[in-house]
């Protein structure tokens, strides 16, 4: 029996490599459409908490955190936690020289440390006498810790206005030594990541930072 044959015109290889090259460009452009709004997205929502934050005290908006020093891991769980809402935050910290500007929220479990800085449980609130402990991760929003120095300015802003503080000191301490969180003479903030700042894996040390008072809160009636 003779074999078929099949009739009409064939497509040549140019036609076909065309073909490849148009679905690999819309698949690029889809892609891209995606990252953009999911990044775009996680932009508007991290504005919105401090925003949330700044609304209850008549501010303007917040900028979207600066994350060039962040690694690639925490950048993604801080796209994925500020889709989530969360409470408002208790206080919005800021370094001005590092470009610092970040929620502090209350906790210091993953999910909160993904959106923002951690209120340590047992520590002074923010804007409390004493010594307010203040936790963040060493590859997100306290990335940048490794680059201040005593005499940096330090900013806490409450919704009774803003506290302005001056880092004192700067020290590396063992994870178990909870003595940097005791109370302090003077109104303090104690900022706290894992250190070293570049170390894979869980880190065997933790960063402290020192900041004490240096002008009273504006509203606060304080002298």
């Amino acid at each position: 029996m003779p074999s078929s044959t099949i009739t009409g015109p064939q497509p040549n290889r140019s036609t076909i490599w065309r073909i490849v090259e148009w679905l690999a460009w819309t698949a690029g452009i889809i892609g891209l459409a995606v990252a953009g709004t999911v990044y775009f997205g996680g932009v508007a929502s991290a504005r919105r908490d401090v925003a949330r934050f700044k609304a209850s005290r008549e501010s303007g908006i917040a900028t979207a955190p600066d994350q060039r020093l962040w690694s690639p891991k925490r950048i993604q769980a801080w796209q994925l936690a500020i889709h989530r809402e969360g409470p408002l935050p208790l206080a919005v910290l800021r370094i001005p020289r590092i470009g610092l500007e970040v929620p502090v929220l209350e906790g210091t479990d993953d999910s909160t440390l993904d959106r923002g800085a951690g209120h340590i449980e047992d520590t002074p609130v923010p804007g409390a006498d004493g010594n307010t402990g203040i936790s963040g991760h060493r590859d997100g929003f306290f990335r940048g810790l490794k680059d201040v120095v005593p005499g940096d300015a330090l900013e806490l802003d409450l919704r009774s206005g803003t506290e302005r503080y001056r880092i004192e000191r700067i020290w590396i301490v063992a994870p178990d030594d909870v003595s940097v969180l005791d109370r302090t003479p003077a109104r303090s903030v104690t900022l706290v990541t894992c250190y070293p700042f570049y170390f894979i894996g869980s880190a065997p040390q933790r960063y402290i930072v020192r900041a004490v008072l240096a002008s009273p809160s504006r509203g606060s009636g304080q002298s």
